[in-house]
């Protein structure tokens, strides 16, 4: 079927925004275009793409499913234009990064400051999603790289149980106790509930959230003990402690991950290589 690619473009626009008013700014064309190019896209395909109304746009499930493989397409026609645009300079171009909020404030922050100083005119765009969505982004390129984490994780717990400060406890010990922990969307979720898994024990979090700063918070108030990774752990604090485990618990590792079928772009291979050698490691070529 001979469609313009114009049209998929526009109804990217539409569908990411959910707006012909906000497509047609982004796009830089009037809106009357804009519902013209859907017109014409939805006769071709014999398809209602949206449900219009005067509050609001809507994809149909023909949409939505048009949408999932339109994504893909238009991200990595994007990218390639960026990469060509932004070829041996970083003068320009766009990076995009997908992370998670505790990795972008406790591990990224420093990197994207100096960045930033040293290529002020490259566009940095972060986007901030649990680990398991950050590889969905990946996938439908809607990002050059994520980074993410393999848990070195902790059990902590404010002065309430400060009894605990001297023991050493087993999983199912800390199984008595209400246990706070990140949301089942996280792959620290996932990572702790295999933990238990193993030892053939029930998990049953009495608090789940999607920030480790409030769990550190719930965990001070005595609200039970956290699970979180060591590097959130703040350094000093006298109200909350780490409970000593009999089980050893794997070692937190950052890794960074992207396509090797898109080439990156070269704002993207000098920010992952700037991280690999503040870790004394190889860079990429």
């Amino acid at each position: 079927m001979d469609i313009n690619y114009e049209h998929y473009k526009v109804f990217y626009f539409v569908a990411k925004t959910l707006s012909f008013s906000e497509a047609s700014k982004q796009l830089y064309i009037s809106q009357s275009a804009v519902s013209q190019s859907i017109k014409v896209l939805e006769k071709k395909l014999n398809q209602h793409l949206f449900i219009r109304s005067t509050k609001k746009v809507q994809l149909t499930p023909e949409g939505d499913m048009l949408l999932k493989h339109i994504e893909p397409a238009v991200n990595l026609i994007m990218r390639g234009e960026n990469h060509l645009m932004e070829t041996h300079t970083l003068n320009g171009g766009q990076l995009r990064i997908g992370a998670s909020d505790t990795i972008c404030r406790y591990i990224l922050l420093p990197f994207l400051k100096i960045f930033h100083e040293k290529y002020p005119n490259v566009h940095i765009k972060v986007t901030n999603n649990t680990s398991i969505e950050c590889v969905s982004l990946l996938e439908k390129g809607s990002v050059d790289f994520i980074i993410t984490n393999f848990p070195n994780r902790r059990f902590i717990a404010g002065n309430r149980y400060s009894k605990l400060k001297n023991s050493s406890l087993a999983l199912k010990d800390i199984q008595e106790y209400p246990i706070l922990m990140l949301d089942k969307n996280s792959t620290t979720s996932e990572y702790i509930h295999d933990l238990f898994r193993e030892k053939k024990l029930e998990l049953i979090p009495e608090i789940e959230l999607s920030s480790n700063d409030l769990l550190i918070d719930l965990a001070r108030i005595g609200l039970g003990i956290a699970f979180m990774p060591d590097f959130c752990i703040p350094e000093d604090a006298d109200d909350i402690f780490i409970i000593n485990m009999q089980e050893e618990i794997a070692e937190r590792y950052i890794a960074v991950a992207y396509s090797d079928q898109i080439p990156l772009s070269h704002a993207a291979r000098a920010f992952i290589n700037m991280i690999l050698l503040q870790y004394n490691l190889q860079k990429i070529k």
